[in-house]
């Protein structure tokens, strides 16, 4: 699924949701003026750059930056299987205009900048990770879609150009060590796959090779949950995703997600939600009949 959503002129949105065994190709062509941000929310991709001769690779919980105003661009992106990605295309003009004259600690509008060919991967912070789930996971009226998707655009780009001052590692120094990053994203990988019966904290961390209490502190760091609290918001949204798919009722989604009685998951659901998952069928119900009407 490939989905635009015009923010203002020269400001796009673009969600690509590939949820089938294939890989998608989307193309699409570029003024030699536009930056291209991309964002990889799950899964994998490959964005091809001068007619495929240059690869950016995009991964999970990772960032694309790329510019280059000598030559006219397009926006060629292959995603594996099971891939979500958001990306903003802008122009420079526009972009300037964002940051009005506070450029100095941004490499791409700094009048130091002698190269004006730019790209930067960088990784993604739990706050843009919450910022692409909501635009992946909209469930509004579908009048107010674009006003939504616009406010989650400039809040994604200010929170991709703080995380260049990265607070959260200067109190962290855990976090600079990459091995003990890759650690903690196993144990992500560990719980969500086990989720129906997750290990407890302490067989987990022996598992990723760290103490409990660096566990803790790390995940809560880099996902901004405890474990178990990540766990819960995972399970729920993927709980609401099987339900928004019609393809399950209430009683089959809680199995799925390893609740062993529909009770303990309509009450997880709506702690999540603030409505039950019989009543938020029937709010699907509702507003496709009211979009078809409109």
């Amino acid at each position: 699924m490939q989905e635009e959503t015009k923010i203002e002129d020269d400001f796009t949105l673009i969600r690509f949701q590939n949820d089938t065994s294939e890989p998608f190709f989307a193309n699409r062509e570029l003024g030699s003026d536009m930056i291209q941000f991309h964002f990889g929310l799950k899964g994998n991709g490959k964005i091809l750059l001068s007619q495929g001769s240059y690869t950016l690779e995009l991964k999970e919980e990772k960032s694309q930056l790329f510019y280059n105003p000598k030559k006219q661009t397009s926006l060629h992106l292959e995603l594996a299987p099971n891939s979500w990605v958001i990306s903003i295309i802008v122009s420079i003009e526009k972009f300037h205009a964002l940051f009005a004259t506070q450029t100095d600690y941004i490499t791409l509008l700094s009048a130091d900048n002698n190269n004006p060919k730019y790209s930067n991967k960088a990784n993604m912070s739990p706050p843009m990770a919450i910022v692409l789930s909501q635009l992946f996971h909209y469930n509004f009226h579908p009048s107010i879609k674009n006003l939504y998707f616009k406010g989650k655009a400039y809040e994604l780009l200010s929170l991709y150009f703080n995380s260049f001052e990265n607070p959260s590692a200067q109190h962290c120094p855990f976090l600079i060590d990459q091995d003990n990053v890759l650690k903690i994203r196993k144990a992500k990988e560990i719980i969500i796959a086990n989720m129906n019966e997750p290990p407890g904290l302490q067989q987990l961390a022996d598992e990723i090779g760290l103490n409990s209490k660096k566990l803790k502190m790390g995940f809560k760091q880099m996902y901004g949950h405890t474990v178990y609290e990540f766990l819960f918001e995972y399970k729920m949204d993927l709980a609401r995703n099987l339900l928004d798919s019609g393809s399950y009722n209430v009683n089959e989604v809680g199995l799925k997600i390893g609740y062993s009685t529909g009770s303990h998951f309509i009450v997880g659901f709506k702690k999540k939600f603030a409505t039950t998952p019989k009543k938020y069928l029937m709010s699907l119900t509702t507003n496709f009949k009211t979009a078809s009407i409109l």
